[in-house]
């Protein structure tokens, strides 16, 4: 009798084959047999043979593309034991790939992100109780007894720390006969939050807007809502309802969050909430945590993720309700590999598993104000602070007029704020968005500058580590004591602030303050998070930060607010710029006064008759948004028009420019496409390669992908030295 893999004839059935997308920059998957006995679907994780080493990659839909004879194709190796990707999830990654002109292999790869997990964990050595009592009995074995009363399985580390007393004594009941061993399933990397744990305390204009978002998730249908409020109107708590409610019914939630490693503050309002934390994504986590994180996310066990934007792509088993806080913070702006807006590919994953979103901010992004102007977006507005607290009384400090002394920075008006304040035993905040001691060192003698060997950027100088660095590609020296050019010593002048540089000032003006720098370059993530739960507590008289400040901290204690150099954002040719400047400093001065204080924001300014001076002091961020929106549409920008950077960049400058003219030339005639360029890049050398931008604008219904594929596709070939780099929607444009 033939067996079922002969036909009558006794000739074997040609192997069964399907697309596998693999994670490399490949622009389509590629065809593997299925082995004899194997069982594959759309979604199945598998590890394949790539060249000389073996990958995971993805099946994916469609079917085998014939380029290859059959038995020429190489067979599936395993096939992982984990869920597969869900028809929507691998729809997504395609979206993705398809508008951000990425190829769809480095997309999967961003979903695959924890390979060790793809196996199902092992399981974990419980003692259960056997109901036999020793002979001897002491008060710990006692104890230990009475905990197992129930008769249910516990681990021999929990079992211990629960009575309070030493693995010896597990093991002396073990040995005894008390207890057996047995297999457990591994404990969740979370505790299941409880959508009941804790009513909420909502008043007014929240609880209606809470409302809102329950019949949103209620609903069950794609909708996005744009959720904005004062700074300490109650966001969070009111989001925190449509989670609830998501739980209710069954489903996993997302929070993004621009910062999630900093924000312990975050996380205890949801464990005050829910009665348990949520699982956190980011790039900071332990290797082990992160693949527990992300198996247990694809069977469902754990419930909520609050991560940062790579968050985005880990396989949820069933996905119901994404929760964008602070929605305009540029950290959802990836710039490396693939560029996405985290914020933008959320809406579009809600889309496609048609479920509601949730974009939440004091200061919308302008695209998101114009869509829900428009009705695209449903706008919910909580126009006052929770508890009535007062808002910041905000004022300008005109520097021309208050000028600081010879060498400071800050104005006689700021210093005698801040000594106000601390007589009061509150806290002042100071807020520069300026790495470092100085951003730039040079000889006063002959005039050297110190600039990055790779890049076309000054060397910072970080006082604090003996050291200039570049912030662009890390590059970093010893402070010198000598010019390198001349040899003079002790003429080395450093230009500028940095926020060290205000912290020595402040030293001199109050030096029995307790003074506290927060910058991302200072301290790790563990040393951050203790340094903003000390300043909570009142350990500290006067914080000095970068923009990581803003990020939705609550201090209660903080009653002043002063920005050093509030123009510093305005200074440069970003289209964005007055947008980014309005939200750095309408967020920086809303951390003072949350908790009820009278609260004071003096902000330092060269042109306090600036648009956003203006709108910032007057408390009337409608009138800001209106003449923005409008520059913008007169303008055809973004979201009324669409922008794409095309990068070039090479190893000798000239082999950059010519690339970069051939693009141009081959660009096609396309109505409402135009192409700007090419022009050397704003930082025209990075890491010793030399840069060329074209930016391609376009109306906003314009097929803005069709027209660099065919450009790119007429024009020069590339080459090993050429790098061409692409940004739909660029944030930003050096």
């Amino acid at each position: 009798m033939k067996s079922d893999s002969t036909d009558l004839f006794g000739e074997r059935p040609p192997a069964r084959t399907v697309p596998v997308m693999v994670p490399v920059p490949t622009p389509a998957p590629y065809s593997y047999a299925v082995p004899e006995g194997m069982a594959v679907e759309p979604g199945s994780i598998v590890k394949v043979p790539l060249g000389p080493r073996f990958v995971a990659g993805v099946v994916w839909d469609g079917g085998d593309d014939g380029k290859v004879e059959r038995k020429k194709l190489r067979p599936i190796d395993t096939v992982f034991d984990c869920p597969p990707l869900s028809k929507e999830m691998r729809e997504f990654l395609d979206w993705v790939a398809g508008y951000t002109l990425t190829p769809p292999g480095l997309v999967v790869r961003m979903a695959l992100r924890a390979p060790a997990a793809f196996d199902p964990e092992p399981m974990v050595e419980g003692l259960r109780p056997t109901g036999h009592r020793p002979e001897r009995m002491t008060p710990a074995r006692e104890r230990v007894l009475a905990l197992t009363e129930d008769g249910l399985p516990w681990t021999r580390s929990g079992l211990a720390h629960a009575a309070g007393t030493s693995s010896s004594v597990i093991d002396g009941l073990l040995a005894q006969g008390s207890f057996e061993t047995v297999f457990l399933p591994p404990p969740p990397v979370v505790a299941a939050p409880d959508p009941d744990h804790a009513a909420p305390r909502l008043e007014g204009p929240q609880t209606e807007t809470a409302a809102a978002l329950v019949e949103g998730v209620r609903a069950g249908r794609f909708g996005v809502s744009l959720l904005e409020g004062i700074t300490g109107s109650g966001k969070t708590e009111v989001y925190f309802e449509a989670i609830a409610e998501t739980l209710r019914a069954g489903r996993q939630v997302l929070i993004l969050l621009p910062e999630i490693a900093l924000t312990a503050s975050f996380l205890e309002r949801f464990q005050d909430r829910f009665g348990a934390k949520p699982a956190e994504w980011h790039s900071d986590l332990a290797p082990r945590t992160r693949e527990k994180v992300w198996r247990q996310v694809t069977t469902g066990q754990v419930r909520v993720v609050a991560g940062a934007r790579s968050a985005l792509f880990l396989p949820f088993e069933n996905l119901g309700l994404i929760v964008v806080d602070e929605e305009h913070d540029p950290a959802y702006k990836q710039e490396d590999r693939v560029f996405y807006n985290a914020r933008d590919m959320a809406v579009v994953r809600a889309r496609i598993g048609d479920f509601p979103a949730v974009l939440v901010s004091a200061t919308p992004s302008v695209e998101s104000r114009v869509n829900a102007d428009l009705g695209r977006y449903r706008k919910l507005h909580l126009p006052t602070r929770y508890g009535d607290a007062a808002l910041p009384d905000l004022h300008l400090v005109d520097m021309r007029r208050h000028p600081p002394a010879r060498g400071g920075f800050l104005s006689p008006v700021l210093l005698r704020g801040i000594a106000k304040t601390i007589e009061k035993e509150e806290q002042a905040l100071l807020f520069l968005n300026r790495r470092g001691y100085a951003p730039l060192t040079l000889c006063r003698v002959c005039g050297h500058r110190f600039q990055c060997p790779q890049c076309s950027s000054w060397l910072v100088e970080h006082r604090f580590r003996g050291q200039i660095q570049c912030h662009h590609c890390g590059y970093a020296e010893r402070t010198p004591e000598a010019c390198p050019e001349c040899g003079t010593f002790d003429h080395l002048a450093a230009c500028g602030p940095g926020v060290e540089r205000i912290a020595e000032e402040v030293e001199r003006h109050f030096p029995d303050a307790r003074t506290i720098v927060l910058s991302s370059d200072l301290m790790g993530v563990k040393r951050l998070r203790l340094e903003l739960e000390a300043i909570a507590r009142g350990e500290a008289d006067i914080v000095i930060g970068t923009q990581l400040v803003a990020k939705g901290h609550n201090f209660p204690l903080m009653s002043l607010v002063g920005v050093v150099d509030a123009d510093l954002g305005l200074a440069n040719g970003d289209p964005r710029a007055a947008e980014r400047t309005f939200q750095l400093l309408y967020q920086v001065t809303g951390r003072a006064g949350r908790s009820g204080l009278k609260s004071h924001g003096l902000i330092q300014t060269y042109q306090p008759l600036h648009p956003v001076m203006q709108a910032i002091v007057s408390g009337d961020p409608e009138a800001f948004y209106e003449r923005e929106i409008g520059e913008r549409e007169k303008a055809l920008l973004p979201p009324f028009g669409r922008l794409a950077s095309v990068i070039v960049s090479a190893d000798s400058r000239a082999e950059a420019e010519a690339h970069a003219r051939g693009l141009r030339q081959a660009a096609p005639r396309v109505e409402g496409i135009s192409v700007l360029g090419p022009a050397e890049a704003p930082l025209a050398m990075i890491r010793g390669r030399h840069r060329f931008r074209l930016l391609v604008h376009g109306r906003r219904g314009s097929d803005m992908q069709a027209f660099i594929r065919t450009m790119l596709a007429n024009g020069p070939k590339e080459r090993a030295s050429l790098q061409v780099q692409l940004d739909i929607d660029p944030q930003s444009f050096l």
